[in-house]
């Protein structure tokens, strides 16, 4: 076979696990071993599962090689923090700085404008609180759904045959169940 026709082989390592903390910290040692946040996959929501592949699943361990499998990336607890701070932060700004702007182009009072300004960017924050908390119930109940099916299962693409090894090594020190190392062609 010629270069030319020769294919990559994508690999990937497959770990599932009985709860989140123990998924992060095995997250955390594939980043500090120079994987990085693109290279995870997870199980997309139960309905995306279902439609793509025509049935419902049971078990997460029903789902491990199947590459038909439609995944989303894992979102991990520091990037959901700081987008539920976007989602109350923003709202805040926006309705804040809309109030100023109206009270000064009204030529109003200082404390007027103070006042509503912070009336708007109370309410700002109260819309945005309620965003953040309905983000953070879906993350919860998605993670909760793959829990309830057997665990969190987890696929760390790899670049080569060694750097497989290396997750799965990694993977296998916080994963109570096989970690394993599959390939196929793309």
């Amino acid at each position: 076979m010629s270069s030319a026709e020769k294919t990559d082989l994508v690999r990937e390592a497959v770990a599932i696990f009985d709860d989140l903390e123990t998924m992060q910290g095995a997250i955390d040692e594939l980043e500090n071993s120079g994987f990085n946040l693109a290279d995870f996959s997870f199980v997309a929501k139960e309905k995306a599962v279902e439609e793509k592949l025509g049935h419902i699943y049971n078990r997460v361990e029903d789902l491990a090689d199947d590459p038909k499998v439609p995944t989303t990336i894992f979102v991990p607890n520091e990037m959901m923090a700081e987008t539920k701070g976007a989602l109350i932060g923003a709202p805040l700004y926006i309705a804040a700085a809309t109030a100023t702007g109206v009270m000064v182009a009204a030529g109003g009072p200082l404390t007027l404008t103070i006042g509503a300004a912070v009336a708007a960017g109370g309410a700002g924050a109260a819309l945005g609180g309620i965003l953040a908390r309905i983000v953070g119930d879906r993350h919860a109940e998605h993670l909760q759904e793959q829990l309830d099916r057997g665990g969190l299962l987890l696929w760390v693409r790899a670049r080569d045959e060694t750097q497989g090894q290396r997750a799965v090594k990694i993977l296998s020190k916080y994963s109570p169940q096989d970690v394993w190392l599959q390939g196929e062609d793309s």
